[in-house]
């Protein structure tokens, strides 16, 4: 993998960009992003090459990207955007596995595990209906697992085995961690690093993955934010630095 030129661009600010390129091309599809990272790369993804892109509060309500309010979303066509797939979510994981099944619901076994978490909630739904991609701030073997300790998000191998009902939709476009970018553009659909975030190595991944990786002989790195995305994400979308919570320096 051949280094950029990252200048002053921090690592949260790479996982921003990651996070953002999401939703590109997704043309006007309502973008529904879980966490401080994902919500600023939503935002900017709409101020500069997604216009279309449609932002919610998470609640009621459709925003701009500076909180303005934009329009009205009542739960039912919430529902409605979600099952017609016009929806890109990214959530988060507390597992995730080679294929991309998710589990958000619990640790070990499911009669009586170690350490109960959120709950299924929507996850099944979310990964059968529309595209679903996801957002790891701490990338380690704890949480990139050979196998799920439970199936919440559905992931290519589990939908194969489903059928045609729950492969027609079902989409993962791409998991990105503090680490770098992947996705399962791969013979069996498992998952492939597609980009190293500037500063970390093949090996830092592979050591905090815990099942065998696809790596490109020679893949990218993430790519730097542009000055004018540096002075949004810095000036207008973030100035709290909210995205430095989530991703350590």
């Amino acid at each position: 993998m051949n280094a950029s030129a990252t200048g002053s661009v921090t690592r949260a600010e790479h996982c921003v960009i990651a996070c953002a390129e999401a939703w590109r091309g997704d043309g006007e599809i309502l973008a529904s992003p879980m966490g401080a990272v994902p919500s600023v790369g939503a935002r900017l993804a709409r101020l500069t090459f997604a216009p279309d892109l449609l932002l919610t509060d998470g609640e009621a309500t459709l925003v701009g990207p500076d909180g303005e309010t934009e329009g009205w979303l009542p739960y039912r066509r919430h529902l409605a955007l979600v099952t017609g797939g016009r929806r890109h979510v990214m959530m988060g994981a507390s597992q995730i596995d080679r294929y991309g099944n998710q589990n958000i619901s619990c640790i070990g076994d499911w009669e009586q595990p170690s350490r109960q978490l959120l709950g299924v909630r929507g996850a099944p739904v979310n990964t059968l209906n529309n595209p679903v991609s996801y957002w790891i701030p701490r990338h380690s073997p704890r949480v990139f697992v050979e196998r799920v300790d439970m199936i919440c998000g559905v992931g290519h191998d589990s939908a194969r085995a489903a059928g045609p009902s729950a492969t027609r939709f079902h989409r993962i476009p791409r998991v990105v961690s503090d680490l770098g970018v992947f996705d399962f553009a791969t013979p069996d659909r498992s998952m492939r690093l597609a980009s190293l975030h500037p500063g970390v190595t093949v090996d830092q991944v592979r050591e905090a993955t815990g099942f065998a990786l696809t790596v490109p002989a020679d893949g990218p790195y993430t790519r730097d934010a542009s000055p004018a995305e540096l002075a949004l994400i810095r000036e207008v979308v973030d100035p709290a630095h909210t995205r430095d919570r989530e991703v350590r320096a």
